[in-house]
C-alpha cells in the first residue's frame, strides 16, 4: 500500500501534482506540492480515471496507515521524518474544500490579521521583477503591483531602476533557511545581496520555530543566523510568521526602496553612473576616500551579472572582469 505522487499531465495547471490515496478504490487529488511542509496544501478532488495510464511518478512512499476518521483521512507514511499528515474535508467561504495538512502546518501561527490594501509609499503602481527560478512566486493580490519574470543576479524579488538591480529580497521557508544555512549556500547568497544598495532575507515563519527543528541542532541554526547578521549587517533577516505576511513585507520593502532611489541624491548617484568631473548644481559631493576603495569580490560578481558578464558562483574572478569593473568605475581625478 503506497502513497503515489505524480506530475499533473495538464500543462499550465496551478496544481502541478496528482496525489493518489489507496482508499475507497483510489482517491485522486490535484495539489500544488508533494508534502505539506510549510503550509496546508489545497487539494482538488478528481475522478479516479484522471490518474494517467503512464504517470510520471515524483514520489512513492509506503503507507503504514491510511484510515478515514470522520471528515479526515489520517496518513502515516513509512519514513522517520515528516511521516504524519491528514487529508481534511471542510467548508470555506460556503464551498466544499479539501486540504492536505501536517502537524507542523496545523500548529502554524494564525495571526488573524488583515493586511492593508493602502498603497505602499503612495505608489500608484510598482513593478517587481520575479526571478525566473522562483517556484510558486508571490502574486501580490490586492496591491498595485506589476510583476515581470526574468533572471535575477541574486534574490527572488527585485527592484530594477535604469536597468540596474538596486534592491532585492530573498524568500525562504523555514526548511529552506535551515538547509541553505547548514550547506553554506546562504552565506554566498548573503554576500551577493550585500553588494546591492538595499537587500533583505524574509522568512515565512517565526523565529521561535528555529528552536523546534528536529533534523538539525537548533543552537547550530541560531548561531549561524547570528553570525551572518554580524558579517552582513546591511542585509536584515526578517521573520514574518506566514507566507502572506512575508509577501506583504516584501511588497512594502521594495516600495520603500523605490521611493528611496527616487528621492535620495546619494541613491541616484549610486544607481545612475555619473562620472563627470564637474558636479551638477546642488549635487552632494562625496569624499574621495569613500570611492577609491577596492570593492569585494562579491560586489564585482553581482555587478558583472547585472551587466550580463558571465562569472562563476564562487572563487576568483578573471582579470578581464576586474578590468571591466574599473573601466566602468574610474577613480575621480586627483586620487
Amino acid at each position: 500500500m503506497d502513497l503515489l505522487i505524480a506530475r499533473n499531465p495538464v500543462e499550465g495547471s496551478s496544481l502541478p501534482f496528482l496525489v493518489k490515496i489507496p482508499l475507497d478504490g483510489g482517491l485522486v487529488f490535484r495539489t500544488s506540492g508533494t508534502w505539506p511542509r510549510t503550509k496546508a496544501l489545497f487539494c482538488y478532488p478528481v475522478p479516479a480515471g484522471d490518474w494517467p495510464a503512464d504517470p510520471e511518478i515524483v514520489e512513492q512512499v509506503g503507507l503504514r496507515s491510511c484510515v478515514r476518521r470522520g471528515a479526515a483521512i489520517d496518513l502515516v507514511v513509512d519514513r522517520g521524518r515528516e511521516s504524519r499528515s491528514q487529508i481534511v474535508f471542510t467548508k470555506a467561504r460556503g464551498r466544499d474544500m479539501v486540504f492536505w495538512q501536517s502537524p507542523r502546518t496545523r500548529k502554524q501561527a494564525r495571526p488573524q490579521v488583515r493586511t492593508p490594501t493602502a498603497r505602499a509609499a503612495g505608489l500608484a503602481d510598482l513593478t517587481i521583477v520575479v526571478d525566473s527560478h522562483e517556484r510558486y512566486a508571490y502574486k501580490f493580490p490586492g496591491q498595485q503591483v506589476t510583476t515581470v519574470t526574468r533572471a535575477l543576479s541574486c534574490g527572488d524579488y527585485g527592484l530594477v531602476v535604469d536597468d540596474r538591480l538596486v534592491a532585492s529580497v530573498e524568500r525562504k521557508s523555514l526548511q529552506d533557511l535551515v538547509s541553505s544555512l547548514t550547506s553554506g549556500k546562504l552565506r554566498f547568497a548573503m554576500a551577493e545581496l550585500a553588494a546591492l544598495p538595499r537587500a533583505a532575507v524574509v522568512v515565512e515563519d517565526r523565529y521561535s520555530a528555529v528552536f523546534k527543528v528536529e533534523w538539525v541542532r537548533p543552537a547550530l541554526v541560531a548561531d549561524g543566523l547570528a553570525e551572518l547578521q554580524v558579517r552582513y549587517p546591511n542585509v536584515p533577516i526578517v521573520f514574518c510568521e506566514t507566507r502572506s505576511l512575508a509577501e506583504e513585507w516584501t511588497y512594502r520593502f521594495l516600495a520603500a526602496a523605490h521611493q528611496w532611489s527616487a528621492d535620495e541624491v546619494a541613491a541616484r548617484d549610486r544607481i545612475v553612473a555619473d562620472h563627470s568631473s564637474t558636479p551638477a548644481a546642488g549635487a552632494v559631493s562625496t569624499p574621495a576616500d569613500a570611492v577609491v576603495s577596492e570593492p569585494t569580490t562579491a560586489q564585482v560578481r553581482a555587478w558583472a551579472r547585472g551587466t550580463g558578464i558571465a562569472v562563476p558562483d564562487r572563487g576568483k574572478l578573471r582579470p578581464e572582469v576586474w578590468d571591466a569593473w574599473r573601466a566602468a568605475h574610474p577613480a575621480p581625478s586627483g586620487t
